[in-house]
């Protein structure tokens, strides 16, 4: 391609910006609310989007929280690009959070006797994905289930939590992003009616009275 680098990055160096952005987390997040703010759609479409993909980022299911966000903002008539954009509440740094807490709030809504016990989830989804590759139901039961259900479980509340947390500050940025633009159009289309009419030696149309 066109403008591919000449030297790609080793992958020892690709792995330290997926989880140390060159730009820096706060940067890389305003990146993302311009993303966002600039999308097209009213504000709530936006903004459902981005709260399913925040709320899929909740859950354990690790590979698919962009297929499932989007099901899921279709199905609330969301932004489904926006929703792909809000699974990255979901990263390196969240993940190791949002585990633990699915996990303990599940177990202890299930009354488990696991609760406060520590997890390698680094082996769970090991076990995972080789029950998955091999179609190996007894494992995937007897190795992931115990833990993968109340993850499952405690994801809920917190799915949920997140939407709500997510939905309404999007939505007032970006009804104030495009409320903005709107506003700036209109002047810039003024700006050039004065200079227009200055050029052919008249009246701007805003300047004249009704």
């Amino acid at each position: 391609m066109l403008f591919n680098r000449r030297v790609k990055p080793s992958l020892g160096a690709r792995i330290k910006a997926f989880f140390l952005p060159r730009t820096g987390w706060k940067r890389s997040a305003r990146y993302i609310g311009h993303r966002v703010a600039r999308l097209p759609g009213t504000p709530a479409s936006i903004a459902t989007g981005f709260a399913c993909g925040a709320a899929s980022a909740m859950t354990p299911l690790m590979g698919i929280h962009i297929v499932f966000a989007a099901l899921i903002s279709w199905m609330l008539g969301g932004n489904m690009i926006a929703s792909a954009i809000g699974t990255a509440i979901g990263n390196p740094w969240t993940f190791p959070v949002i585990w633990v807490g699915t996990y303990e709030l599940g177990s202890m809504i299930l009354g488990s006797q696991a609760q406060g016990e520590a997890v390698n989830f680094a082996l769970l989804f090991g076990h995972m994905v080789r029950a998955l590759v091999h179609l190996d139901g007894a494992a995937f039961m007897a190795d992931v289930m115990p833990v993968l259900l109340p993850m499952l479980v405690g994801s809920l509340p917190l799915a949920i939590l997140a939407w709500i947390i997510t939905y309404w500050p999007v939505k007032r940025a970006v009804a104030g992003y495009q409320h903005a633009r709107v506003l700036r159009r209109h002047r810039k289309a003024r700006i050039r009616e004065e200079k227009l009419a200055a050029a052919e030696g008249g009246v701007p149309l805003s300047r004249q009275q009704p």
